[in-house]
């Protein structure tokens, strides 16, 4: 009798003890759970806003020997996102970046500043806008990039120089650029004045930045 009551004790132990080892085991993983859910949200809600709102910029997008004019535009766009000027520069074409430094005297300001845009309203974007109509005749092309602060498609100008397409802002303002045809834009506009000749509105030209009009200065021939 005393030998069974003896392994009925032997028992109870047994299992108190191994509730006990179970019940700790879950305390510890409810810990550790709770620590690695206050390690991830570390961070302060503001700051995780603040983080999301920034634009992207686009450092490891590749930049330089672009060879369609469409790709032209978006490594012109990423470039801007970047912050690079190196990166700005190579993708403007000898003569904008002629418009640029005198533009830059005119206005007192560093080249860096003038070009921090790529002369185009459109890369005031936060993410790549949308492009269409690309077109190329010669050296010279235009693709359409939608202009978000203006809710309007912008013409953008390239020309095609050592090998690569580059912005012709610079070209273009100096009458050296060449059009390879009107726009998508332009057409649809023109269409629509023709319907509607009492509401005729004049198409929407490029719209470019911080370039003041530069006022050639002419040397008196003695």
């Amino acid at each position: 009798m005393q030998s069974r009551n003896a392994q009925k004790i032997v028992i109870v132990l047994l299992a108190t003890v191994v509730a006990a080892f179970a019940f700790a085991c879950q305390n510890n993983t409810t810990k550790n759970s709770v620590t690695q859910n206050t390690t991830v949200n570390s961070k302060p809600a503001s700051t995780q806003v603040e983080e999301e709102r920034k634009p992207p910029t686009m450092t490891d997008y590749p930049v330089g020997n672009a060879k369609t004019p469409s790709e032209a535009y978006r490594m012109l766009f990423a470039a801007v996102k970047s912050q690079d000027p190196a990166k700005i520069k190579s993708m403007l074409s000898k003569a904008s970046m002629g418009l640029a430094e005198m533009s830059a005297g005119q206005q007192k300001k560093p080249v860096e500043f003038i070009i921090r845009n790529g002369f185009s309203e459109t890369t005031f974007a936060d993410t790549m806008p949308q492009l269409r109509d690309e077109r190329i005749k010669g050296g010279y092309a235009a693709v359409e990039v939608w202009n978000e602060k203006r809710k309007q498609w912008d013409d953008i100008p390239l020309v095609l120089e050592d090998g690569s397409w580059k912005g012709a802002f610079g070209d273009a303002f100096g009458g050296k650029w060449k059009s390879p045809g009107k726009g998508q834009a332009v057409l649809e506009q023109e269409a629509a004045n023709a319907k509607n000749p009492n509401l005729a509105v004049k198409p929407a030209g490029n719209a470019n930045v911080n370039v003041a009009p530069v006022k050639p200065t002419l040397k008196k021939v003695k």
